[in-house]
């Protein structure tokens, strides 16, 4: 059986090992300890814990087939007179998005300013997380 360590768990959820102690305090996320004491989180209940934040609903979101929604601040803006390159940091995770100048200028985008992005894609690759 897969566990992780609080640390791995708050990285995989991009949260803080804080946040995850509390919600392991507060029973919302189930963890055992090991001999030394350090709680872990078995694989499938933290699979489940995810799941169940996803689902919670978004209250700032519109309604929208997309899922993907990926909360973060503006890092770079690279524009020329047609189009825009965007580089948004969201937790881990550096998400570029190529789209025209005009909607960067619409938006009001500038570094430093929050931004959504929101991912609909037809085609997902998925690695294996681990070494095997």
């Amino acid at each position: 059986m897969t566990t992780y360590r609080i640390g791995e768990a708050a990285e995989l959820l991009g949260v803080s090992v804080d946040t995850v102690r509390r919600w392991i305090d507060a029973g919302r996320l189930a963890a055992e300890r090991d001999d030394n004491g350090h709680r872990s989180v078995a694989g499938a209940d933290l699979a489940a814990f995810a799941r169940s934040l996803a689902d919670e609903p978004d209250t700032g979101s519109r309604r929208s087939s997309a899922r993907n929604r990926l909360r973060g601040i503006v890092t770079a803006i690279a524009r020329d007179s047609v189009m825009a390159q965007v580089d948004i940091q969201a937790g881990p995770f550096r998400l570029v998005s190529l789209m025209s100048r005009e909607a960067v200028d619409d938006l009001g985008l500038e570094v430093g300013s929050t931004a959504l992005a929101v991912i609909k894609s037809t085609t997902v690759v998925v690695e294996r997380g681990d070494d095997r």
